[in-house]
């Protein structure tokens, strides 16, 4: 990417700038939301996905209550409402119940939705990012039904799509990066939405770049955002931790997001020991290790340390970070990585 089109701390980008460097057209602008609250409204349409290998349901939104039931990974469940239940954890007291079924608590569950979308007639030259909109597809080494699975892609990760064809049987099918190994897979296109550009006009862009801060509190597991001496974001979090495989804690010091790429492939370790995450959404590296903020749906239990360092968030939360900090990622850049950032203080 040139450096005339990166944006320097302490210049003002309006969305006409924004718009110059994405070759997009304007969108309303979403707004931020509090991702903290301990209770929750369930609306029409919310499921859970269940993301640990069971989960047992249980009469009363407690574990000291009768287990009626187990649902395992990958369960889709209707959701009727959320509950502040009876504490262990203390960190995390919502339940959610399961529409027939009962109660279970939340840090296995995913919040998702299915909202399949039309399929792109065409996908530009340089891709398209898109969210998968469903709570999972199967991405396939080739674009046929019957085909060997890859991987199994879920609700809010992000891919870059690099070409769409339609089988015999008419069913659309999208060419998708595979950014950690250099590979293509594909799965069906009515499984993901494209990112429009309203969630990719940098939030506050008016506010000069060294007022903008972050902190990261490891005690409380929240991050807070500062605009000056206001503060203008905030979430429960979840940093690194001591595994059996090593210390992983998230690292005290002081950084700037100098790195940031809206979909990364992460992977590390063997099956038994490490991990294997495609389409992690709307990454902000801190650290020339890897440590970064980025989006997470492979658990809901924010709030305690689950990480290999890294700060997980929720999907939508990520992407507000995402939007708000700096270096500016264009819509049509896969990545961004210069010396400079939003400042981020870790503390212990």
């Amino acid at each position: 990417m040139p450096m005339e089109d990166i944006h320097l701390p302490g210049e003002s980008l309006d969305r006409r700038g924004f718009l110059k460097l994405s070759g997009l057209g304007l969108l309303a602008l979403a707004t931020p939301v509090d991702w903290g609250r301990t209770a929750i409204e369930a609306t029409g349409g919310q499921l859970g996905r269940v993301t640990a290998p069971t989960v047992d349901v249980f009469v009363k939104p407690a574990f000291a209550s009768e287990s009626v039931g187990r649902r395992i990974r990958d369960d889709v469940l209707k959701i009727e409402g959320a509950f502040v239940g009876a504490p262990p954890p203390d960190h995390n007291k919502v339940w959610y119940l399961a529409e027939g079924e009962g109660f279970i608590h939340s840090s296995a569950i995913q919040p998702v939705r299915d909202e399949p979308n039309l399929a792109l007639d065409v996908v530009p030259g340089g891709g398209v990012l898109a969210e998968v909109s469903v709570p999972y597809v199967d991405a396939l080494w080739r674009s046929y039904e019957g085909a060997n699975r890859a991987y199994r892609l879920y609700y809010h990760t992000t891919h870059w799509i690099e070409n769409v064809s339609v089988d015999p049987s008419g069913q659309a099918w999208y060419r998708i990066a595979e950014d950690k190994w250099g590979y293509s897979i594909y799965a069906h296109a009515q499984a993901f939405r494209p990112v429009p550009l309203a969630e990719l006009i940098p939030i506050s862009p008016e506010v000069p770049a060294q007022e903008k801060r972050i902190v990261v509190d490891l005690k409380r597991q929240w991050v807070y955002c500062y605009e000056g001496g206001n503060l203008v974001f905030s979430t429960k979090v979840s940093t690194g931790r001591i595994f059996s495989t090593g210390d992983f804690r998230t690292p005290i010091g002081e950084y700037v997001t100098f790195r940031k790429r809206a979909s990364r492939h992460m992977a590390a370790g063997n099956l038994a020991t490490g991990y294997d995450l495609p389409g992690v959404p709307w990454v902000a590296y801190i650290t020339e290790s890897g440590v970064s903020f980025h989006g997470t749906y492979w658990h809901n239990d924010f709030g305690t340390p689950r990480s290999h360092g890294c700060i997980n968030m929720t999907p939508s939360a990520a992407k507000w970070l995402f939007r708000w900090t700096t270096p500016l990622v264009p819509s049509e850049e896969r990545e961004v990585w210069v010396d400079y950032g939003t400042s981020v203080e870790v503390r212990g």
